[in-house]
């Protein structure tokens, strides 16, 4: 097992979990499958709480035939290195968001088009629905499998260190740090910012050290991250939706006998579910939390910045790009986009 460097974050993070680790790997050695599960995420975030639940529901109702070792905040590499380690084998399950797997599977950004989704009815109508089946079947293809249902990162915000985002004139010149994440550099770029690819486990210390100005990120993941302590602002753009998808190795997960893969669906959908209550309580509570330190919010008047999308080639690329089918099925429930 290697580590990647760390941010300061990431360090304390992974040192918070070090026991729990600890504890699952010696039970471990009886099991009759043994495999890793890795996260991006604090072990403070939903994600990792209810995937922690989610492993030990697996244990028991295996009677201890598979045993789960859970890796948070990027401990086993960053979100694009572990996408590789989940195709090799290196780590067997991986919560990976849509943004990032969209590198890999095209198709997976598509719930990331830029102010598609007015709110979350919207969002799990589609994600539960046709578009979710789609994007799928088109994860299969690539090799590796997703083995429940999405779990929610949530609508992503923008953070500044500098001037609060009240108009698309406002992000013109703007440097953003965003995720290796094509589409979400293709909307930055659209509303004449300018996007800069950072990796998660990287993106503290880019802001610490001003290699950009702000960034954009659910609530949760802001709070979580403690990003408000080198960020000033927040506006409240709702820009993207984002999810989470529980990649399996495809080898680990047909080397499972099918009770077994049932109970990891079992256990791991009753996560996601508990996980989305989670975020969405969370998303109404961490504004008043943040402001209490010192995080200055603003709201903002989203059909300007879906106009001034519009303005621009981004949706008609992107139709281009996914495919009619695919736009088909995201339309249904965002509206005409194009």
């Amino acid at each position: 097992m290697h580590k990647i460097g760390f941010t300061r974050r990431s360090m304390l993070a992974a040192s918070s979990a070090l026991p729990l680790v600890g504890i699952i790997g010696r039970r471990s050695q009886a099991a009759e499958f043994s495999y890793k599960f890795a996260t991006g995420q604090d072990p403070t975030h939903p994600i990792n709480t209810r995937g922690q639940e989610a492993i030990d529901r697996i244990r028991e109702a295996s009677k201890g035939r598979l045993e789960m070792k859970l890796f948070p905040a990027n401990q086993l590499g960053s979100d694009t290195d572990l996408l590789s380690q989940v195709r090799s084998g290196g780590v067997d399950f991986f919560n990976l968001s849509t943004s990032i797997l969209a590198t890999l599977v095209p198709a997976a950004g598509i719930p990331n088009t830029g102010f598609a989704f007015p709110d979350y009815d919207a969002v799990w109508k589609s994600m539960d629905g046709g578009l979710g089946t789609y994007i799928r079947a088109q994860i299969a293809k690539s090799g590796i499998v997703t083995v429940c249902k999405m779990q929610d990162n949530g609508f992503r915000q923008i953070t500044t260190s500098t001037h609060p985002i009240a108009t698309p004139d406002d992000l013109k010149g703007f440097k953003i740090r965003v995720p290796p994440a094509p589409i979400l550099t293709s909307l930055f770029t659209a509303l004449g910012a300018g996007p800069t690819p950072i990796n998660f486990s990287e993106l503290y210390s880019a802001l610490q050290t001003k290699i950009v100005e702000g960034e954009e990120n659910p609530l949760a993941i802001i709070a979580t991250t403690r990003l408000n302590e080198v960020q000033k602002y927040c506006s409240m753009t709702s820009h993207v939706w984002d999810g989470y998808w529980i990649l399996g190795n495809r080898r680990a997960w047909q080397a499972l006998p099918e009770d077994l893969r049932g109970i990891v669906t079992q256990e791991f959908d009753r996560s996601a579910m508990d996980e989305r209550a989670d975020v969405a309580k969370l998303s109404q509570s961490l504004r008043q939390d943040l402001t209490g330190k010192g995080m200055q919010f603003n709201d903002v008047d989203r059909n300007s910045f879906r106009d001034a999308l519009r303005k621009t080639s981004f949706y008609r690329d992107w139709r281009g790009k996914f495919g009619d089918e695919a736009w088909k099925l995201l339309e249904d429930t965002s509206g005409p986009l194009t």
